[in-house]
């Protein structure tokens, strides 16, 4: 189609879902900050007045303590903002489920005298970047983020929000916003009238080419004062199309919350974000999408596949030569390129893995830095 319409929404931390995410990450760098290869898959729950913590560790040299646990789900509940009735992070029940990891998948993964270290799952990832904006990422996922990262700290506000951003297309081109769509918690003493007239400004702040008024819908049930684990419960895992690119490009399907980088659900969605993007900074392609698959227990990928969408100065055939022989494409080769055995992933959790774009999180998210230009071209003979 040349003429449509395409929509992306986001949703913030205080959403149950995302506060599950938030608090698998954060449990993932509190073991990687006691040891780097610390292996872990954590899941998280939510629900009114209860917190259950799971998943599989390893840690060679130290324990995980219950109490570190509990502190930790209670003091990252506290910085969400969730501190009302039904759900407080001074009152909430906390249980610990975390247990070992299977030695059968240790024994799959761990490199050794006659193995390389091995993929910590089969599986498929992409990776996607395009020039609809400055971060290329698609502008319909980035400008939904960006919404619910200026309302944060809005006073009166809650923490558990939704948006919906809308763009016209013509052409393969996004024109201008269609329609918005933005659902926040708010105190009771706020009318649906003051919660406008604080969201309205955000939007005007954030949008380019703002709909007219009648496309604009805020809180649009009505009032949304009873707001996140209360309202719904919370998965680790369910918002894996918010995380990445708003459904503009394929998901192969694993979440990355609470994982480690040996999990190339997690790793190869991130290094395929970071070839797609250094494909498109270079000007080979206005629009690229990766995949990778993987085998549980093999340490080379079984397959890369390269779809620039027929916006490519080269062939994709020929970008794909250039990957498998130039990129580490290894576990342990993607942890060492990106840096990802540190505790960075607690901010990933929220407003998206990717399209990062202060100087801070480019630092921290290496998958985000277009630093191939130089191969590519010498390889290219541009």
């Amino acid at each position: 189609m040349s003429h449509y319409l395409f929509t992306s929404e986001s949703v913030a931390p205080g959403h149950p879902d995302k506060t599950c995410d938030i608090l698998s990450d954060a449990l993932l760098d509190y073991c990687i900050a006691k040891e780097s290869d610390a292996r872990c898959a954590f899941e998280c729950f939510v629900t009114t007045d209860n917190v259950i913590v799971g998943g599989e560790i390893r840690l060679k040299k130290h324990k995980i303590i219950k109490q570190d646990v509990e502190n930790l789900v209670r003091s990252t509940l506290k910085a969400i903002g969730h501190n009302y009735e039904g759900f407080s992070y001074n009152n909430v029940k906390v249980t610990d489920l975390i247990h070992n990891q299977s030695f059968e998948i240790a024994q799959g993964v761990d490199e050794n005298d006659n193995k390389e270290e091995g993929a910590g799952d089969q599986g498929i990832m992409f990776g996607y970047a395009c020039r609809e904006t400055d971060v290329l990422m698609p502008a319909p996922i980035f400008y939904s983020h960006k919404i619910l990262e200026n309302l944060q700290g809005i006073d009166g506000l809650g923490p558990d929000a939704k948006s919906q951003v809308t763009f016209e297309y013509i052409n393969g081109i996004p024109s201008k916003i269609d329609a918005v769509v933005v659902s926040t918690q708010h105190s009771k003493n706020l009318s649906l009238t003051d919660v406008k007239a604080k969201v309205l400004p955000i939007l005007e702040k954030t949008l380019p080419n703002m709909p007219i008024k009648d496309k604009i819908f805020i809180n649009p049930a009505g009032t949304f004062i009873i707001g996140g684990p209360v309202s719904d419960t919370g998965l680790t895992g369910r918002k894996i199309i918010v995380d990445t690119y708003g459904g503009s490009a394929p998901h192969g399907g694993g979440a990355f919350s609470g994982k480690d980088p040996t999990k190339v659900d997690r790793s190869a969605a991130y290094i395929a974000r970071y070839l797609a993007k250094n494909i498109v900074h270079a000007n080979l392609a206005t629009r690229c999408t990766i995949q990778l698959s993987y085998a549980i227990g093999i340490a080379q990928p079984v397959s890369i596949y390269v779809n620039t969408h027929n916006t490519a100065i080269v062939k994709d055939s020929d970008i794909s030569d250039f990957i498998s022989k130039n990129i580490n494409l290894t576990p342990k080769g993607i942890r060492q390129k990106l840096k990802l055995n540190s505790p960075i992933y607690k901010p990933t959790a929220s407003f998206g893995h990717f399209g990062r774009d202060t100087d801070e999180q480019k630092n921290l998210f290496l998958w985000e830095k277009c630093d191939l230009l130089n191969d590519l071209k010498q390889w290219f003979n541009l």
